[in-house]
């Protein structure tokens, strides 16, 4: 186990630096951000000056250096904004993003199992259908549009929640509601196919040979033993929900990591870039390499194998 997790950690490093290089390589290209910062008609040597007290007038093989000598240090520099350390502005937003992220893949994972194991039980039956229906229509639908067709109907025309913000309890169903409607069909379609797999295994069939009720094997034979994919699923979709969380949060006006990454590259804000892919990029590799660790929970042949 010991040797796993360090291999694992291994694999993750090497991920996110990958994934900071390329911020840092693409943020570059985005604009020069001295020319925001100052007033427009400002003249070329105050541009210089500011280029100079920001460290981007030097070769990019330089600043690329430096920026992997701070990050090692946890510095990802000064906020071009709010002139605050980058690393303290990110880290203010991500207490919004997890909870959004948190409440839309509980969400996914409950509605999704339930649905789920349904279309399993009653395969072949119109419940199965209705549920393979809608699951196709969740993942087909993309997120800005379900969002905006949510605020007007149930915010607008109804008056029953906020149409955005962080103020109450109230104004987190909508956001999570739409983040949790891809992860919800994801889940409930792979379960389902997960189940009809398990259902064809001989373990299953001695089961019943054995006389034990259908629900208990159903529940315990099957439902443990196709949670392995799904395992995988929530991991992936975690990832997904953290970087699908930019586009929630920007409809929603969530004040979040995602829409503070949006508001930053509008502002060639570099280090609040880096600061907050990097730590989206962290989390992560932490919650796939926790997930790869549940495989030998789940099934006792995976942790036999390792």
């Amino acid at each position: 186990m010991p040797r796993l997790v360090a291999a694992k950690l291994g694999d993750g490093v090497i991920a996110i630096w990958g994934v900071v290089t390329i911020v840092f390589v693409v943020s570059r290209l985005l604009g020069d951000p001295a020319v925001l910062l100052l007033p427009e008609g400002a003249s070329q040597q105050q541009l210089q000056a500011l280029r100079a007290s920001l460290g981007l007038d030097r070769p990019i093989w330089v600043q690329y250096g430096d920026f992997l000598v701070h990050l090692l240090h946890g510095d990802f520099g000064q906020s071009f904004q709010f002139m605050q350390p980058a690393l303290t502005v990110v880290l203010a937003r991500m207490p919004a993003t997890l909870i959004l992220t948190g409440t839309a893949l509980a969400l996914g994972v409950l509605i999704g199992g339930i649905a789920g194991c349904v279309a399993a039980y009653r395969r072949g039956s119109i419940a199965e259908f209705l549920v393979m229906i809608v699951a196709l229509l969740g993942q087909a639908t993309p997120v800005f549009w379900l969002g905006i067709m949510l605020i007007t109907f149930f915010a607008v025309q109804l008056h029953w929640l906020p149409t955005g913000g962080f103020g109450s309890p109230a104004s987190l169903i909508l956001p999570a509601l739409a983040l949790a409607t891809y992860t919800t069909a994801s889940i409930a379609r792979l379960l389902r196919s997960s189940m009809l797999d398990v259902l064809r295994e001989e373990y299953v069939r001695t089961a019943h040979a054995k006389g034990l009720l259908p629900r208990t094997v159903f529940f315990w034979y099957v439902g443990r033993n196709s949670l392995v994919p799904v395992l995988t699923m929530v991991g992936i979709l975690a990832g997904e929900l953290l970087g699908g969380s930019v586009v929630t949060e920007t409809v929603f006006s969530w004040p979040g990591v995602g829409r503070l990454i949006v508001q930053a590259i509008e502002a060639n804000d570099f280090p609040v870039v880096e600061a907050g892919v990097t730590l989206i990029a962290t989390i992560y590799v932490l919650v796939n390499i926790l997930v790869d660790l549940l495989y030998g929970t789940l099934d006792p042949r995976i942790r036999e194998r390792r």
